[in-house]
């Protein structure tokens, strides 16, 4: 008797890795100002979650402002930048 070998292929998806965008605390964008770019560069982002984020970053220097993955990550740093807000991404761990 011959015995058969069947190959199974793994379904399961990784996960792609997730990032996290941090806005930096400046002393040149008006607070008011911080929350409107917040509020236009990240979807669904309310008054109040911009509002503990902008004062989260004046308080501690530093604020998560979403973890996604790493094309929005990026996409949301360079608008914040491109605001002149001071933002970076770094991996989720």
């Amino acid at each position: 008797m011959a015995v058969e070998t069947i190959e199974q292929r793994s379904t399961s998806r990784k996960l792609a890795p997730r990032y996290r965008v941090l806005l930096h605390n400046d002393d040149f964008n008006s607070m008011e100002y911080v929350v409107q770019t917040l509020m236009k560069t990240v979807p669904n982002l309310t008054v109040p979650q911009a509002i503990s984020i902008m004062m989260e970053a004046h308080t501690n220097g530093v604020a998560l402002v979403i973890t996604c993955a790493q094309e929005h990550a990026e996409f949301y740093c360079e608008t914040l930048k491109s605001h002149g807000l001071t933002s970076t991404i770094e991996p989720d761990e």
